[in-house]
C-alpha cells in the first residue's frame, strides 16, 4: 500500500463530510482508488467509500465476488431511482461501524451513473447486491451511515458502545 489508510470509525465527524467531486483524473486517483481496494480486501469488506478513509472524493470501490477478483471502482457515482415500488432488504455491514449488521431496505432498480479512473462516463442498471453496495457507499459521500436508517435510541447504544470498545 503506497499511502497507509485507515478507516475512520463511527462517531467520527468526519464521516459526515460531504465528498467533493473528482475534476483531476491524475495518478494520485489511481493510487488512491488501488489502495482503497488493497484495505477494504484486508478487511474483508465488499465497498469502501474515500470518505470512510478521509478523502473527501466521490469515489468508491467495490468487490462482491466470491473469488475477490471483480474489482470495480466508481468515480463521481450518482444514481437516479427508475422504481419507486420495488425494494430490496439486506442485511448490512459497515467497515465504520465494525461488528453492527442491520435490515436495511433500499430501492432495487436504479440508473448510475460513473466515471471510471481514466474519467471516461459510464451509465449502467445494476441489480441486487451491487445496487445496496452502491447506494451504501454513495450515502458514505453524502456524509450518511447506515446508523442513520436506525432508531435515535439504537444509534446512540452502538455509538456507545464503540466509544468504549476505542477506548480499550
Amino acid at each position: 500500500m503506497v499511502n497507509e489508510l485507515k478507516i475512520l470509525k463511527f462517531p467520527d465527524p468526519r464521516l459526515r463530510t460531504v465528498a467533493s467531486k473528482v475534476t483531476k483524473f491524475d495518478k494520485s486517483l489511481e493510487i488512491l482508488a488501488n489502495d482503497m481496494l488493497e484495505l477494504m480486501y484486508k478487511e474483508n469488506g465488499i465497498g469502501l467509500a474515500a470518505t470512510q478513509v478521509n478523502h473527501h472524493i466521490r469515489l468508491i470501490t467495490i468487490d462482491i465476488s466470491e473469488e475477490r477478483d471483480s474489482p470495480m471502482i466508481f468515480v463521481n457515482p450518482e444514481f437516479e431511482i427508475i422504481n419507486e415500488d420495488s425494494h430490496l432488504s439486506f442485511e448490512e455491514g459497515c467497515l465504520s461501524v465494525p461488528g453492527f449488521n442491520e435490515e436495511i431496505t433500499r430501492p432495487d432498480n436504479i440508473k448510475l451513473k460513473w466515471q471510471d479512473i481514466k474519467g471516461e462516463e459510464h451509465e449502467d442498471m445494476p441489480s441486487g447486491l451491487l445496487t445496496v453496495c452502491i447506494q451504501h457507499e454513495i450515502d458514505h459521500l453524502e456524509g450518511k451511515l447506515m446508523v442513520d436508517y436506525v432508531s435515535p435510541i439504537k444509534r446512540e447504544r452502538i455509538k456507545k458502545k464503540l466509544t468504549k470498545m476505542y477506548a480499550k
